[in-house]
């Protein structure tokens, strides 16, 4: 999940490569959301960063927290939790 605030709007940049990895590893196993913070309570703690920050959840459970929009380490977080 990208959680992004109004003022800043998704990573549009990160887009590419979770579907570059999606069509990788297959469409049943990595599925991708976008989640304005500032409108979502259970997401408050995210408010008020410069960052982007994506949330990993498996199973419902949230299992990584990767912030900024480092490319390398997105790859290696997803392909470590498939």
């Amino acid at each position: 999940v990208d959680a992004f605030q109004a003022w800043c709007g998704p990573c549009k940049p990160v887009v590419n490569l979770f579907q570059k990895i999606r069509s990788e590893v297959g469409s049943d196993l990595l599925h991708f959301a976008v989640a304005e913070v500032d409108s979502i309570d259970a997401l408050e703690k995210y408010r008020g960063q410069c960052e982007p920050v994506f949330l990993f959840y498996a199973r419902g459970e949230l299992v990584a927290v990767v912030r900024g929009a480092d490319a390398p380490l997105l790859q290696k977080t997803i392909l470590e939790q498939l």
